[in-house]
């Protein structure tokens, strides 16, 4: 049974992949409307609850550094990087807070907030880090702008949608998290 259910999170981690790949051309390949909706966030954040944090980590990233080296969005270096890291920490955080925290409704949204939280700040450290690598600068207010400020579109987004999917996939028993 248990190699049967890391088969089913393998595939479903795949999904979850090809889901971030794709996800981006809503946006038109607009990069400012990307930059706002974070379209790659939800399928990571996704993959988090429902395979675990170890499939989040390891889509969270996977997604933005073969779209980088696939079809050059986004740039690899700094943007596809430090998108890797901070994507890495959306998929482990969400995957681990909803694995330890109780199995109801406002923990799902809890579990999205921290998840959020810490890849945002883990985005913020590996951009000053890649910065400094490349000789640029990264103020404190260039990260709240990029983290914060010009995100709230997605931001809301994810909000709604994320823990939404997540309640209706565990409540029709298809993805219970204690099945998977």
């Amino acid at each position: 049974m248990k190699k049967h259910n890391q088969l089913v999170k393998l595939i479903l981690a795949a999904l979850f992949l090809a889901l971030a790949y794709v996800m981006p051309f809503l946006t038109g390949q607009i990069p400012e409307v990307g930059a706002m909706l974070c379209p790659l966030h939800i399928p990571v954040l996704l993959c988090g609850f429902i395979c675990g944090p170890f499939w989040g980590l390891a889509v969270g990233i996977v997604a933005p550094l073969l779209r980088s080296f696939i079809l050059g969005m986004p740039p690899l270096f700094p943007t596809a990087v430090c998108m890797a890291f901070e994507l890495a920490a959306y998929g482990a955080v969400s995957g681990l807070m909803h694995k330890i925290l109780p199995k109801k409704k406002p923990y799902i949204y809890l579990s999205l907030v921290i998840a959020m939280l810490a890849g945002r700040a883990v985005f913020g450290i590996a951009k000053m880090l890649c910065m400094g690598i490349s000789g640029g600068e990264y103020s404190f207010m260039l990260f709240i702008a990029e983290a914060f400020t010009n995100a709230v579109p997605g931001i809301i987004v994810q909000i709604v949608l994320v823990p939404i999917i997540v309640i209706l996939l565990e409540s029709i028993n298809i993805l219970k998290s204690d099945k998977l």
